[in-house]
């Protein structure tokens, strides 16, 4: 894993840690692909069950696409009439960013730490959970910079906070304050900034002691009945039930019901 991300797990958790705090954590190249990696290897990783996603800095979650990078290599682009080129980095970087993280099969926190900004407010809003410095911003950025949403932003805020609310700040981008943000439902809990760091941990902490298989098939049914019929979703929740019933971790909690105990889970 490159040093612009560092990925650690520990006692079922993975950490993943944004780590170029001098650039605010913008999304160059190196940042992009070793986030791709990071996120699918907690994926995969039967060990991980629960991520915390975090960066480094007390400046910035994550500011977006590094422009800086992005401007040097669209004008090489359009010397050599390949602009298209350069919006690549859409298929091969942020949508599977997005995917990995939205479709993890486990409870994903995000600690938003400072300003999430473009890319990095629709990775923020990837995350089943996020809990929120009082001194952190959200701004969706792209219409300041003439382009259109990607990581998810365009399917995930709307779903947050309603179409028209989203086509307001998607369209007219501005700074929305921790506050504004809890009251919207983009940050489900703010704590003060000098706390986020041990509140994030110890949340995400509690998650990987839970029922694991039972957390995937939460979020699976929630985001398969976003879009699709009532009937269709009491089906998927049937399938859902029976696989979590038949899980150790169902086990366990009835026997500790019984035993009034406090369960231990084993995540499977």
């Amino acid at each position: 894993m490159a040093d612009t991300v560092l990925y650690e797990v520990s006692d079922g958790l993975a950490t993943i840690t944004l780590n170029r705090p001098e650039a605010m954590n913008a999304l160059n190249t190196e940042l992009k692909v070793a986030l791709r990696e990071a996120a699918r290897e907690a994926a995969g990783d039967p060990a991980v069950r629960a991520v915390l996603l975090t960066a480094a800095g007390d400046r910035a979650f994550c500011v977006g696409q590094d422009l800086k990078e992005h401007v040097g290599t669209l004008f090489e682009a359009r010397e050599s009439g390949a602009v298209d080129g350069v919006m690549s980095t859409v298929k091969e970087h942020y949508n599977p960013i997005t995917r990995a993280l939205a479709g993890m099969p486990k409870p994903l926190v995000a600690a938003v730490n400072g300003v999430a900004a473009g890319a990095g407010f629709g990775f923020a809003l990837a995350a089943d959970y996020r809990i929120v410095a009082d001194s952190a911003k959200f701004n969706t950025s792209f219409a300041g910079v003439a382009l259109t949403a990607d990581s998810g932003l365009s399917w995930t805020l709307p779903r947050l906070i309603g179409q028209s609310r989203a086509s307001d700040l998607l369209l007219f981008p501005r700074n929305i304050g921790a506050q504004e943000a809890y009251e919207l439902g983009i940050a489900n809990r703010v704590v003060p900034a000098a706390d986020l760091a041990e509140e994030a941990r110890t949340l995400a902490r509690t998650l990987a002691e839970g029922p694991t298989v039972a957390y995937a098939a939460l979020k699976e049914s929630v985001a398969y009945a976003a879009s699709h019929t009532l009937e269709e979703a009491l089906e998927k929740e049937d399938e859902l039930q029976t696989r979590a019933g038949s899980s150790e971790d169902h086990m366990i909690a009835v026997r500790s019901f019984l035993d009034k105990e406090k369960p231990r889970y084993l995540g499977r």
